[in-house]
């Protein structure tokens, strides 16, 4: 049975790819079959996983806009189980283009159905707004979204629209949509603040949040410039440490 996960939140620099592509990987090293589908036109995940986005024959602009297969677009990565489907520039101009189509909400989903059979995990990378390129992840994740909070001040600010576009998406275009967890990122073991928005999160949140906490890390910022996941670039690392830890978690819930 593949579960199919977005990860969401239209607040950027919250540790979304980092979590998106670090999660993946630990789950592929525990034999799971994952497929890593990069939606965001920066291709942050792209360039973690040591594709140059701009050198891709084919992308996921190409899966939404021009209906070629999706299986003509993976590409295999570094990590044995682990499979991407690339970004590139020109998924900025996607959801002009996609506006004018036909069911275009369920693009995405549609472009996935046959293929979704092949993986375990499918881990949909959404950019930092609340666009037709995130309506379509979240229409396509059949298991819930993944939001990850940065553990800094005003971490709720913004969360409540998308809270409000999740219920939107599941009461009008997928009833399975729901929020799957909360991700608490970045925090820093030195501040009372960071401590202080664990608690808040928690009170907020409740259960949905994952006792697994991701801690700044040094490492964490260098992988994607080297092109590789946390469990290849420092694996001992506190960094490397969480993710498995979250990956566990994930693997349990489900």
């Amino acid at each position: 049975m593949t579960r199919i996960y977005a990860l969401a939140n239209q607040k950027g620099g919250v540790g979304k790819t980092t979590t998106a592509v670090n999660v993946g990987a630990f789950l592929a090293q525990a034999g799971d079959r994952v497929l890593l589908v990069d939606a965001d036109p920066q291709a942050n995940a792209t360039s973690s996983l040591g594709v140059d986005k701009y050198k891709t024959r084919r992308s996921v602009y190409d899966g939404l806009v021009n209906g070629v297969p999706l299986e003509d677009i993976v590409v295999l990565s570094r990590l044995l189980r682990l499979d991407l489907v690339p970004s590139s520039p020109a998924l900025a101009g996607a959801e002009v283009e996609m506006v004018s189509l036909e069911r275009r909400e369920y693009l995405l989903r549609k472009a996935l159905h046959p293929i979704r059979g092949r993986y375990d995990y499918i881990l949909i990378d959404t950019p930092p707004s609340l666009g037709l390129l995130t309506l379509n992840a979240l229409t396509a994740a059949d298991d819930g979204v993944i939001i990850p909070v940065q553990c800094e001040y005003l971490a709720l600010e913004g969360l409540s629209e998308l809270l409000r576009t999740i219920d939107l998406v599941r009461n009008r275009l997928n009833p399975l949509t729901r929020v799957a967890g909360v991700v608490l990122t970045m925090f820093d073991v030195r501040t009372n603040l960071a401590q202080q928005v664990v608690e808040q999160v928690r009170k907020h949140f409740g259960d949905l949040v994952f006792q697994t906490v991701i801690p700044r890390s040094v490492r964490l910022g260098e992988a994607p410039s080297y092109g590789e996941p946390i469990l290849t670039y420092a694996p001992g690392s506190p960094g490397a440490v969480a993710y498995e830890a979250l990956a566990r978690e994930l693997k349990a819930r489900g």
